[in-house]
């Protein structure tokens, strides 16, 4: 009886693990599918290399180059996770050793509101307290790289004080007794016990922290600028997921422009399974190496 059960459950989990890979590879290939018609009309280079994005045809033919769509992209998700990563494990650690289990259990589930606000909300308020901070400084126009990372970091805080927290209180709970019986006190336990051992979990944190950043649309899109330029840290940009919010719409179906969206959405997806799966091989190399 308990070995059929096992198997039943064993095959199961079997099936799910198929149907979530199959869905994954379904989706690279109706991605690539719908993308093939541009690739194969402006050329692989041209598309992720060029530096024009003009789809609609006046006195010149339309070009489609997303070189700088994905630098924007980078740029506002790095920065945006830099600083939820610094804030994000400074508020975990607080949590951890300063704070005891009754307060903890009420700010934690505050803190876990914040992932629930709509972006849209978000978008907002970054309109009307970021950018309007930003040209109160004498910016001309506050919409910048720096305005879409702020704003974006705020929301991806929420994951990685979650992440962080869990592993820490682990910790916590492992090195409390022996550090207490050493007179050792609750912040050198956090500084030289419990963050040097959460490096696996910031590690996976950051992972999931990036991929978040990158595909936010809506808050992103309305704080940028949504201009495909160079991007500079107080200048406007566009991120790849703003280009196919703004310009699906309007993009007429079968056509060429339509497919090039599908191809910058592509992309996004190939971006963010090469970052995952650089942090997968980081941290099965720290793992070896014996640093996590």
């Amino acid at each position: 009886m308990h070995q059929a059960k096992d198997h039943v459950c064993r095959l199961t989990v079997m099936l799910l693990t198929l149907l979530s890979v199959g869905l994954l590879l379904f989706l690279v290939g109706f991605m690539l599918r719908q993308s093939f018609p541009a690739i194969r009309a402006v050329g692989l280079y041209e598309l992720l290399f060029g530096t024009e994005w003009r789809p609609v045809i006046y006195q010149d033919v339309p070009q489609y180059g997303l070189f700088y769509l994905v630098l924007s992209t980078l740029y506002v998700s790095a920065l945006a996770v830099l600083f939820a990563l610094v804030i994000g494990v400074g508020c975990a650690l607080f949590l951890t050793c300063a704070v005891g289990h009754r307060l903890r259990a009420l700010l934690v589930p505050c803190i876990d509101l914040l992932a629930g606000i709509p972006s849209v909300v978000y978008g907002f308020v970054g309109l009307y307290v970021v950018v309007r901070t930003m040209e109160r400084l004498g910016r001309a126009a506050g919409e910048s790289i720096l305005a879409g990372s702020i704003v974006l970091s705020v929301m991806i805080l929420p994951y990685m004080i979650s992440s962080c927290l869990h592993t820490m209180v682990q910790l916590r709970l492992r090195f409390e007794k022996a550090s207490a019986a050493l007179g050792v006190s609750h912040w050198h336990m956090a500084a030289e016990l419990i963050l040097p051992a959460s490096g696996k979990g910031i590690l996976i944190s950051t992972a999931l922290a990036a991929g978040r950043a990158m595909g936010e649309t809506m808050a992103v899109m309305m704080v940028m600028g949504n201009a495909v330029i160079r991007p500079t840290l107080l200048g406007k940009g566009e991120t790849i997921s703003a280009l196919i919010a703004l310009e699906m719409g309007t993009a007429e179906v079968g056509s060429l422009h339509f497919s090039a969206l599908y191809a910058a959405g592509l992309l996004l997806l190939v971006l963010l399974l090469a970052i995952h799966l650089g942090f997968s091989l980081l941290r099965r190399r720290l793992n070896r190496e014996g640093v996590l």
